[in-house]
């Protein structure tokens, strides 16, 4: 017995200087970042009020296997914290507690647990929160089930409503409990449906002269929920005639409510407007996850040829990835060949060999946290056809069009206009299309999304800010069948740029990755560090 005890305790030691020992990047965001995200939170945030963030559930991924975690972006961005079942609380003043200390934050961790860390890794505990993600005041999550906090005392309890798709796992103070709990401090009620909350907050801020035009946006709202259809104070409002109509019902919305403090839209606002907006520290983890990206596609540039499948396209991007040691893909890797291209969102890769079509490359690395979203389309066989290359051109054009209209004040929508216009326009002399608004057959999609922690990164949609970072990508797709010549079916393409918003105009934070037919062609020719690279035979 005396042996075993030893044995035990040499072994916790030498998993304390395992630990201890371990190495880690040293280019994570500090903990000054986190607590500089805090506080603007805060300044946003009404009077007397308390904002809660929970962390990302454990996705299952079969049996008794879970998917590799990945924390929730805002939960991330405001705390730095990466591990699960935790819980965050702002508060909007200063609290006291029952000794007279002052607070106004509060992270509620996963403790340590000896056993599960030898399984699972290292947890941060409440010292590691305090000591390295800056937290003056933090607790064990279980500490949260047995508080006493009393959410009745605050104006507004602002959080994200839940979407149910967290699991009861076997530890006592999980995500399901702190839910749970919350749900029960707060009075959460059994049928809260926060699209009807954001809804009845819209016509409480509603100015009479405007509430006509508010009106048929919730019609709208109306018909794309069915749930809401039967919300008599909805349909009322809709429906009324005159503005004496709304006022009495927008007095009985502004009661209803007043019947309790839960706020599940105003954080959606707060997160938008600070994320969209990228700080210097965000900016360097971005434009390296963009670079490894853009490399990625250089490479694959270089080693591509017929007889490769859309999995091995794949397999070279992403090994590019982890040598630059970005953590995971920023979304699932879009590699289609030919046809394949001509769906959106293709993620099954798992064509044998692309052969001589056009192969369309939509993958982005994701490093510490931030996401590149960057597209090519090559010729499988290094050399475009002559319709390969007028399909090309033409979504070259436009992407540039869109490029010149990303500046500062310009509309959100203002890249994606400029690039439908090229778009029609080339179409139409290629005679694919009779009208430009035929056009959007063929180019089905937005041309640009946000882009940051999220690979469609929060933000408001309103005039472009200096520091903001979008996509713009344009595309043309004609899949087989398309009422169109024959010779033209089967051509899928989109080029996607990474664009930094600036004072002095458009930064393309991609351009390593080649973009010009000529630029493509010329890289296709460079030799390969895989051209030698050979593996056994298998049956």
């Amino acid at each position: 017995m005396v042996m075993r005890n030893l044995f035990l305790f040499s072994f916790f030691l030498f998993c304390a200087s395992w630990f201890q020992a371990q190495e880690v990047p040293n280019d994570f965001l500090p903990a000054d970042f986190h607590k500089g995200r805090r506080q603007e939170v805060r300044k946003a945030m009404p009077p007397n009020s308390v904002a809660v963030f929970f962390a990302a559930p454990v996705r299952n991924r079969a049996n008794d296997v879970d998917y590799i975690y990945h924390q929730d972006p805002d939960f991330y961005y405001l705390t730095g914290y990466k591990e699960p079942n935790a819980l965050l609380l702002i508060y909007s003043e200063m609290q006291k507690d029952n000794d007279g200390s002052g607070y106004d934050e509060v992270l509620y961790a996963q403790k340590r647990d000896e056993k599960a860390e030898q399984w699972n890794g290292k947890r941060l505990g409440v010292e590691g929160v305090k000591n390295k993600l800056g937290f003056e005041r933090a607790f064990n999550a279980e500490q949260f089930l047995s508080s006493d906090i009393n959410f009745s005392m605050f104006d507004n309890v602002l959080f994200f409503d839940f979407k149910n798709d967290f699991r009861d796992g076997n530890d006592a103070a999980d995500l399901f409990d702190l839910i749970r709990s919350f749900k029960e401090k707060s009075n959460y009620p059994s049928d809260y449906n926060a699209t009807k909350q954001q809804l009845y907050s819209i016509i409480k801020s509603t100015e009479v002269e405007n509430s006509a035009n508010v009106a048929q946006t919730l019609g709208r709202y109306l018909n794309y929920y069915e749930e809401l259809k039967s919300d008599k104070l909805l349909v009322d409002f809709v429906d009324a005639r005159d503005d004496k109509s709304r006022i009495e019902i927008k007095e009985k919305v502004t009661l209803h409510l007043q019947s309790n403090n839960l706020n599940s839209s105003k954080l959606e606002e707060i997160m938008n407007t600070l994320r969209e907006i990228k700080t210097k520290e965000e900016l360097v983890l971005l434009k390296k996850a963009v670079e490894i990206s853009a490399v990625g596609q250089l490479e694959v540039m270089k080693a591509m040829h017929p007889n490769m499948s859309e999995m091995e396209i794949q397999g070279v991007h992403e090994f590019v990835y982890k040598k630059y040691g970005a953590e995971y893909e920023g979304y699932p890797s879009i590699v289609g060949g030919g046809n394949n291209g001509c769906i959106l969102h293709y993620i099954e890769n798992n064509k044998p060999k692309v052969g001589n079509d056009l192969v369309l490359m939509d993958l982005g690395a994701e490093y510490h946290g931030y996401t590149a979203d960057v597209t090519r389309t090559i010729p499988a066989n290094g050399k475009f056809s002559k319709e390969q290359k007028q399909i090309y051109d033409i979504v070259f054009n436009a992407q540039e069009a869109g490029i010149k209209a990303s500046v500062v004040g310009a509309d959100f929508q203002a890249p994606g206009q400029a690039a439908i216009d090229v778009v029609a326009e080339g179409l139409m002399k290629l005679g694919i299309i009779d009208s430009p608004e035929e056009a959007r057959k063929y180019f089905p999609h937005g041309t640009s999304h946000y882009l940051g922690l999220d690979v469609h990164d929060k933000g408001t949609y309103q005039p472009f800010r200096e520091n903001t970072v979008i996509t713009v990508e344009p595309g043309i797709y004609i899949p087989e069948g398309s009422d169109c010549d024959k010779k033209w079916w089967g051509i899928a393409v989109r080029i996607e740029d990474d664009i930094l918003i600036s004072k002095n105009g458009p930064v393309n934070l991609s351009e390593m990755a080649p973009r010009t037919t000529e630029a493509i062609e010329a890289a296709m020719k460079l030799p390969s560090p895989l051209d030698n690279f050979k593996l056994p035979q298998l049956d």
